[in-house]
């Protein structure tokens, strides 16, 4: 097994064990006693602002990783998840979530992108779509819990 293969394996997977914050918070936020459900929506929330933060800094490893034209713009795009996610915390939940949907959903598309997908292999970017359809599936159905 080549080494290039084992690291894809090993990054789906990681990739996909960091599903499971998101889709129990989503499910506690439902079935939970009440009093863990406000605990669980919270917890979604807070981790949902660092994984937004965390895919910012991928761009930013990139960009350093290897010099090419428009790592500038790179660099500078790579902040918008961190200044999407922090405030996002600051508002009440509810509005804080939308932020933070919206925030994954911008970032998806810039890792879509002609720039956001230059220097990344192709399995890393399907990788990437099935993670960001899935994070932005559980905001709706926490925000949809929330709005009950």
């Amino acid at each position: 097994m080549s080494e290039i293969s084992s690291d894809r394996r090993v990054a789906w997977f990681l990739g996909l064990a960091g599903l499971v914050p998101f889709i129990a918070g989503g499910l506690l936020a439902w079935w939970a006693p009440p009093v863990w459900q406000v605990t669980a929506v919270y917890a979604f929330s807070y981790y949902s602002a660092v994984i937004l933060s965390f895919l910012g800094g991928v761009h930013w490893g990139s960009a350093l990783q290897v010099p090419r034209p428009g790592n500038t713009r790179r660099l500078i795009i790579a902040m918008v998840p961190s200044l999407i996610a922090w405030p996002a915390l600051m508002f009440n939940v509810m509005t804080g979530l939308w932020v933070l949907l919206a925030g994954f959903v911008l970032i998806g598309g810039y890792d879509l992108s002609r720039d956001g997908r230059e220097g990344f292999p192709r399995w890393y970017l399907k990788l990437r779509c099935v993670l960001t359809c899935v994070v932005v599936v559980f905001h709706l159905i926490v925000l949809l819990r929330l709005g009950r």
